[in-house]
């Protein structure tokens, strides 16, 4: 039997959990206002290390958020996870009683590019500190890149498609195309996105060996995409959680459409090989385009990655003049929170969404001096009639990844 609408993935939910807010409200307005937060690192053990600027996630009590015996098991980015799924959940008006239909019809797909570094570095310490009895048992999964997923379906009882999505930086958009894939095939509710916590002092060890990190200490000069001063990019923790739904279902049940998720794309251009991601993070707009049904001069607004790489800077550039043009606006929010490895590109996908609801483009903070042909917005917000927005993200080890949302309004029409 035919079904009596297509099946197309909606935005139901969003929640957030960043460097700017840790709430969406909160985020937006600090995103729409262009506040930086970047910041000198705290984070304890850290003090001696190259890497000075970060964006930490502050006023975040996991334990307000988070069950204590969930607490003990798991990691300050599946901390992130759980509490910004929650966020969602609520904002999509499912809460606790989302699986009353069947437990089987929700999923949760994540996306993490560092793991539990926090967690692991502490057992560790134990291991050579103390001895072996003193290793918790929950060592062996508190640090997997596959626990928020986990953790999420079991506290929530999902017993859905679950799954982790390991694709670079870029993964957080993947993600989010392979909830919307899953929805499209029959699955009712994916609960969908990344988020990361790599500010521990083991983690950031890893990091120095990434030829694309900024080690710069001024805040306000770290990270400052397509600049002739352009030095690298800021890491920073943090992330979102979007509840992705069937439309048609969504709208039966009075839900509100934030946005849906119209096409996506991905290519592999290599390793720090920045000049070929021209061509890749182009064929990877196309792809996106091609399956949203959308015309290049449709995209009201694009998302940027914004590495900070002068050679990346002029390939993405480059890429989206390929395929819109140099007249479509472009934006980079993430310049004042840092970017967040595979959680970056779900924060702009959230930004994206409350941009077309409110029809404002946020600013790119602490970037002013554009060395590219962008119509990059910076100063200050723009206001602007979006009903389609382009999210771009690539990945240090080669990934790049596109995709085209619509407003919850105008639907993939």
């Amino acid at each position: 039997m035919s079904e009596p609408y297509p099946r197309r993935a909606a935005v139901t939910g969003m929640g957030v959990i960043a460097p700017n807010g840790v709430t969406t409200e909160t985020f937006w307005k600090s995103t729409r206002e262009g506040i930086a937060v970047l910041d000198r690192v705290t984070r304890e053990g850290c003090e001696h290390l190259p890497l000075k600027v970060a964006g930490e996630v502050r006023g975040f009590d996991p334990s307000a958020a988070v069950e204590e015996r969930l607490l003990v098991q798991t990691d300050r980015f599946t901390h992130f996870a759980m509490a910004a799924a929650d966020l969602a959940l609520a904002d999509a008006r499912l809460g606790r009683t989302v699986t009353d239909g069947s437990p089987f019809s929700v999923g949760v797909v994540t996306a993490a590019g560092s793991g539990g570094g926090e967690f692991g570095q502490r057992e560790l310490q134990q291991l050579w500190g103390r001895g072996s009895r003193f290793v918790g048992p929950y060592q062996s999964i508190a640090w997997f890149y596959a626990a928020s997923t986990g953790q999420i379906s079991i506290r929530r009882g999902f017993k859905g498609p679950c799954s982790v999505v390991a694709g670079d930086e870029a993964g957080g958009l993947d993600a989010l195309a392979h909830a919307a894939r899953g929805v499209r095939r029959g699955t009712d509710v994916i609960v969908a996105g990344s988020t990361e916590a790599p500010l521990a002092p083991y983690s950031m060890v890893c990091q120095l060996g990434y030829a694309e990190l900024s080690t710069a200490d001024d805040p306000a000069r770290a990270y400052r995409p397509f600049t002739s001063a352009a030095c690298g990019f800021v890491p920073a923790e943090g992330g979102a959680m979007l509840v992705v739904e069937d439309e048609g279902a969504a709208r039966e049940r009075g839900a509100r459409v934030r946005a849906v998720l119209a096409g996506h794309a991905a290519t592999y251009t290599g390793a720090s090989r920045w000049e070929e991601s021209r061509l890749g993070l182009a064929h990877a707009v196309r792809g996106a385009l091609d399956e949203a049904g959308c015309a290049p001069g449709e995209i009201d607004v694009v998302f940027a990655d914004a590495l900070g790489v002068p050679e990346a800077d002029r390939a993405e550039a480059l890429a989206i003049a390929d395929v819109l043009g140099t007249r479509v606006p472009v934006t980079a929010p993430k310049t004042g929170i840092g970017r967040g490895y595979g959680a970056a590109p779900v924060l702009d996908a959230v930004a994206a969404v409350l941009a077309m609801e409110h029809g404002v483009i946020p600013p790119t903070p602490n970037v002013f001096d554009i060395c590219h042909d962008l119509d990059l917005v910076t100063g200050r917000a723009r206001t602007a009639e979006l009903r389609t927005a382009l999210v771009l993200s690539r990945g240090l080890m080669g990934s790049n990844s596109a995709l085209v949302l619509r407003h919850g309004a105008t639907g993939a029409s």
